[in-house]
């Protein structure tokens, strides 16, 4: 098979290997596409902790069963699943209580174990018996259900927030995690969605997800912008999906009374901190949220979202490359090129 290994920041390697087998309890999986996410240009860019080289990264996986190990059940050959990357302890505080994402011993498909820019992948024995492959309908198609886990992801920051019918919401950062947050926002009933980022092209591409008002936060006022359209009363809920310390802080004087932030995009570890008025939090009853990845029963509503076309998938993918071209696309992910992009085995 062919497989595209990280050998070290900046580069990878795509080779030819032999095809996996899967051992006792194991299921080989034949992967369909596999999305590109930041999280996957960091790593290239910079390496990760958990990732030790030569290692096959990739984590957004859809695919379908080609293989059991002795002694799997539950799953059948021609199964199309998708891959929920968080393999959790299963005994913990947290596991039991279905909050995999939270769970001390957790280990990631694409880190820990061998991930999805290859043309096959194992789900080890522990993923298999955690339930970590997710069953689609038969006519799902792979490509767009590559999308699974970051709108999982996006579940799990608004379930924090409860949006409710008619409420105004701010979304900093024009992204994909940014577009799904829009798409989230407009099935909760949001009245009125702002989208905000720093670059042009980036609004460009996210004009598809149809947000009612879009800022360029790098030629206007962004909270002169949102106090005026709010008439000076603020947005009843601020997503900050982008890793910007400033945008984080600045939010908390766009939400109204009792208003509610998530601060969905992790910081840079070189500056992780910042400094916000307290009294605004205090007085004016403001909820700050803080989100980690998601959980199993969010993977499921995700599919169900993108199989019923309540999440339109396709439209959020604007770049499809081959394996060999792997890190082309996460160039085109780098630099904003691309909203969503996705390895696709077929091309």
């Amino acid at each position: 098979m062919k497989a595209a290994f990280f050998m070290g920041p900046g580069n990878i390697e795509v080779r030819e290997v032999e095809t996996p087998r899967p051992g006792p309890g194991e299921v080989l999986i034949k992967v369909a596409a596999c999305a590109i996410c930041g999280t996957d240009v960091r790593i290239f860019q910079h390496g990760h902790h958990h990732v030790k080289p030569p290692q096959i990264t990739g984590h957004e996986i859809a695919g379908e069963i080609v293989e059991l190990g002795e002694g799997v059940s539950g799953y059948q050959m021609g199964d199309k699943v998708v891959v929920i990357t968080v393999i959790s302890c299963g005994r913990c505080h947290y596991c039991r209580r279905g909050l995999q994402n939270l769970c001390p011993e957790q280990k990631y498909i694409g880190y820990h174990y061998a991930g999805g820019f290859a043309e096959y992948m194992i789900m080890p024995r522990e993923g298999v018996e955690r339930g970590n492959l997710l069953v689609l309908p038969e006519d799902a198609d792979l490509l767009e259900f590559s999308l699974v886990e970051p709108l999982s992801c996006v579940i799990n920051g608004q379930s924090y927030l409860n949006i409710g019918l008619g409420e105004k919401v701010l979304v900093v950062g024009a992204g994909p995690i940014g577009c799904m947050h829009v798409v989230m926002a407009k099935n909760h009933g949001a009245g009125m969605i702002i989208l905000a980022d720093i670059s042009e092209s980036r609004l460009e591409l996210a004009r598809r997800v149809e947000a009612d008002l879009y800022v360029n936060s790098s030629k206007e006022n962004l909270k002169d912008k949102v106090l005026e359209v709010t008439s000076g009363l603020g947005v009843d809920v601020a997503i900050v999906a982008a890793s910007s310390n400033q945008a984080q802080e600045e939010v908390l004087e766009m939400v109204a009374p009792r208003g509610r932030i998530s601060l969905f995009g992790g910081l840079p570890k070189d500056r992780p901190t910042i400094t916000f008025n307290s009294n605004i939090v205090h007085y004016k009853e403001i909820g700050v949220f803080g989100v980690f990845a998601s959980h199993a029963s969010q993977y499921e509503e995700a599919a169900e979202l993108i199989y019923r076309k309540r999440v339109n998938a396709r439209s959020l993918i604007t770049h499809v490359v081959s394996l060999d071209e792997v890190v082309e696309g996460i160039q085109l992910v780098r630099s904003g090129e691309a909203l969503k992009a996705v390895v696709a085995m077929d091309r």
